[in-house]
C-alpha cells in the first residue's frame, strides 16, 4: 500500500485493514468493498458463529473478539489484528447499539450501555489505533446523524453519537501532527435492520432507508482521498467532506 502523508492519493491495494462490526450489515458491506479494492482485511466481531460465517467469505482472513463492555478486549482486538496483518493502515469501526423512548423513559441502565457501546468502545478501538499506526494510515468510525441533530424519543442514543463525533473531532486535530487521519463517518438511516434491534423501546416510523452498500462504497472512496468527514446529503446521497467543518 502506498500513502502520502499530505494526503491525495491513498491505494487501497494490499492496505491492512480492520473492520470492527463486521458481522453486521454496514460492517459487512465496507469490509467486502474495501477487500473488492484489494484489502487484506482482519474482521472483529461479538458473537463467535457470526464472526467464524463472516470470515468464510475471505480465506486466511484474520478474525478477532471484543466485547464493547470490556475496553481491553477492544485494544487487544486492534493489538492482535496488527500482529496478524504485519500492521495496519487502516482501522474501521462500526458497530453500535440503539434505545427509543422519551428520556423520562429510558433507564440510567440503558443510557450507560448505549454510552459504552456508542462512545467509550470505539475510543477504545481509536486509542489502540493511535498508539501503532504509520503517517499516512487511518482510523474511520460511524456516528450518524443523530450526533449533529438529535431526535425526540432518542436522546440517549443521539448524546452517544454526539459524544462520539465530539471526540473524533479534537482526537482529529492531536493527530494531524502524527499523519494518521480520523474519518468520521456520519450518515442518515440506513436499510440494515438496525432500528429493528433496539436494546430499549419501539423504533418510531422511519423514512426508507439508505443502501449500506452505497455508505460502504463511499468510505473506501473517502480512506483513498484522505477524508475527514462522510455525511449525507440532503437526498441522502452519501458526501465525502475533505475536511471536518
Amino acid at each position: 500500500m502506498s500513502m502520502s502523508v499530505s494526503g491525495v492519493s491513498v491505494e487501497l491495494t494490499d492496505a491492512r485493514a480492520l473492520v470492527a462490526g463486521a458481522t453486521g450489515a454496514l460492517g459487512g458491506a465496507i469490509t467486502a468493498e474495501l477487500a473488492g479494492r484489494g484489502a487484506r482485511v482482519a474482521l472483529a466481531g461479538r458473537d463467535p458463529s457470526r464472526l467464524a460465517h463472516a470470515v468464510r467469505a475471505y480465506p486466511g482472513a484474520p478474525a478477532v473478539r471484543f466485547d464493547a463492555y470490556a475496553p481491553e478486549s477492544c485494544a487487544s482486538a486492534v493489538r492482535d489484528a496488527s500482529a496478524a496483518l504485519g500492521g495496519l493502515d487502516a482501522v474501521v469501526i462500526a458497530f453500535g447499539a440503539v434505545a427509543f423512548g422519551a428520556a423520562s423513559e429510558v433507564g440510567d441502565e440503558v443510557a450507560e450501555h448505549l454510552m459504552a457501546v456508542n462512545h467509550l468502545a470505539p475510543a477504545a478501538f481509536c486509542r489502540a489505533a493511535l498508539g501503532i499506526l504509520h503517517p499516512g494510515a487511518s482510523i474511520a468510525a460511524v456516528t450518524g446523524v443523530v450526533a449533529e441533530r438529535p431526535q425526540p424519543r432518542m436522546a440517549d442514543y443521539s448524546a452517544s453519537k454526539a459524544a462520539l463525533s465530539a471526540w473524533l473531532d479534537a482526537v482529529r486535530r492531536e493527530a494531524r501532527s502524527t499523519g494518521v487521519r480520523v474519518l468520521e463517518i456520519r450518515p442518515g438511516h440506513l436499510d440494515t435492520g438496525f432500528a429493528q434491534r433496539p436494546v430499549a423501546g419501539t423504533a418510531p416510523p422511519l423514512p426508507e432507508g439508505g443502501d449500506p452498500r452505497q455508505l460502504a462504497t463511499a468510505v473506501a472512496d473517502a480512506l483513498e482521498t484522505g477524508a475527514e468527514l462522510l455525511r449525507s446529503g440532503p437526498d441522502g446521497t452519501p458526501v465525502v467532506e475533505r475536511r471536518a467543518r
